[in-house]
């Protein structure tokens, strides 16, 4: 794995793009040579031909990410990858249509784009295909083995088999029988933690996984030693979940690891950042988006009675509570009959309106104002209503710690998994909203904001 701006990247994953970039700009290279004959090393040298070809590739390699090419669940599906890929580059023509009617001059020469990207598709076709089929060769994926039973270590088994991407091959587990659960009958149960040194040699294990419930008078110190001297990796099994996961392993989580592992600090000079950051983004995005406001007020008001704009009480930093403003998406009394509850699919207490508003996240514009006010950053974990927050908190263990930093008005957890509706999925928002916590950073805030933009454009998660 990799580390990029406080974020994790397999990479094989990040060499796919590396890779695919690089074939992207030689094939519009050889689309503008189809094009111009003889006439291509003037364009190129006279015309500012290779930054037209550039920004036709960076377009190009943007929209298949947004079309979800890097996705773990589409890395390795064969048949997903042809599909998205006309949805992507036929996005990206859409685009630069739209660019060449603006700015003619950026055009390189007619039926550039359309060759070019035509040409890029069935290369890409192609290289995929190529990946796919190294990346399932289980004699290039690293021998992996998994010490400890539980949650933690059938998690990190489940994560490792489902994502060759990762280029690990799980050879077994040390410890006590797992118990047969759905989708972990088939996990090869090697021996009990003093076996260890005679399996690694025998499987030819390159790394450990250290995931043991109990390492009290357990864990085989010098065994783990020795190896790691002889160059196997030795990996702690909370560390190398929150890497290939992007979340803090809640459920199975040691309170000394929360302690003593790097992160969860947050600097004066990172607060300041968020607080600058916060206003000046907010700010911009309230003056450029006044027109878009005026219009969704003038629409709430002739869609249904009622105020236009929603009021709530939210927890924020510390557990301090917080009114929140949001455009009213739902009926007047709505949650009369009690207190508020998550928004269902197809729930009735949407309007027409509303419903429009939540799928294209419009309704939280008005939370710009709360992060004039300081009460929010415009990147955090999501504050939620007291009754819920509170409730929460008595069932999922650590859920206070998100109270540890102002909320947002987007967050890590918004961008890695849907809209939570159980305690099931309020303790895997948890899980996430740790992870940024821990690794709360400029750059990490950034790539949230690109993932929202994504989410954004899509219409994806809205209720």
């Amino acid at each position: 794995m990799v580390r990029i701006f406080n974020a994790y990247f397999p990479r094989r994953t990040l060499l796919l793009a590396i890779t695919e970039g690089t074939l992207i700009f030689a094939v519009l290279l050889l689309a503008a040579f189809i094009r111009l004959g003889t006439d291509t090393q003037l364009a190129l040298t006279t015309q500012h031909g290779y930054l037209k070809i550039a920004l036709v590739g960076f377009i190009c390699l943007f929209c298949i990410y947004y079309s979800d090419l890097y996705d773990p669940l589409v890395l390795s599906n064969s048949r997903e990858v042809p599909s998205r890929l006309i949805q992507g580059l036929g996005t990206a023509c859409l685009i630069m249509a739209v660019l060449y009617y603006a700015f003619p001059a950026g055009e390189l020469c007619r039926g550039f784009v359309i060759t070019g990207i035509t040409l890029v598709g069935l290369s890409l076709i192609g290289y995929r295909q190529v990946f796919i089929a190294i990346n399932s060769v289980q004699r290039l994926a690293e021998p992996t083995l998994i010490m400890g039973e539980g949650a933690l270590a059938e998690s990190l088994a489940k994560e490792i088999k489902s994502r060759p991407e990762l280029g690990l091959r799980l050879v077994g587990y040390l410890g006590a029988p797992w118990a047969r659960v759905a989708g972990q009958n088939g996990d090869n149960h090697l021996g009990t933690v003093d076996d260890l040194t005679d399996i690694v040699d025998r499987e030819q294990v390159k790394r450990v996984i250290v995931a043991m419930s109990d390492r009290r008078s357990k864990l085989p110190v010098d065994a783990l030693l020795q190896l790691k001297t002889s160059g196997v990796a030795i990996q702690e099994g909370s560390e190398f979940y929150e890497v290939t996961t992007g979340k803090i392993p809640v459920e199975s989580l040691r309170i000394s690891w929360l302690i003593f592992s790097p992160g969860f600090k947050v600097s004066h000079l990172t607060l300041i950042y968020k607080r600058v950051f916060s206003l000046v983004l907010a700010g911009v995005s309230l003056l450029a988006l006044l027109p878009v406001i005026a219009v969704v007020m003038l629409a709430i008001w002739l869609d249904s009675p009622g105020p236009v704009i929603f009021r709530q009480t939210r927890i924020g930093k510390g557990g301090q509570r917080f009114t929140l403003y949001k455009f009213r998406t739902m009926y007047v009394d709505a949650d009369s009959g009690g207190d508020p509850l998550p928004v269902q699919e197809n729930d009735k207490r949407v309007t027409r309106v509303g419903r429009w508003l939540r799928q294209c996240r419009l309704d939280e514009l008005p939370q710009l104002y709360n992060i004039l006010l300081g009460q929010m950053y415009f990147v955090g974990p999501r504050p939620f209503v007291p009754n819920q927050e509170l409730d929460l908190a008595r069932q999922i263990p650590l859920y206070t710690q998100r109270w540890t930093v102002k909320p947002g008005a987007t967050g890590w957890a918004q961008t890695q998994r849907g809209y939570c509706a159980t305690l099931e999925d309020n303790s895997d928002k948890l899980a996430y909203d740790l992870f940024y916590i821990k690794n709360m950073s400029i750059g990490l805030d950034l790539l949230i904001l690109f993932k929202t933009l994504k989410i954004v454009l899509l219409g994806r998660g809205g209720r």
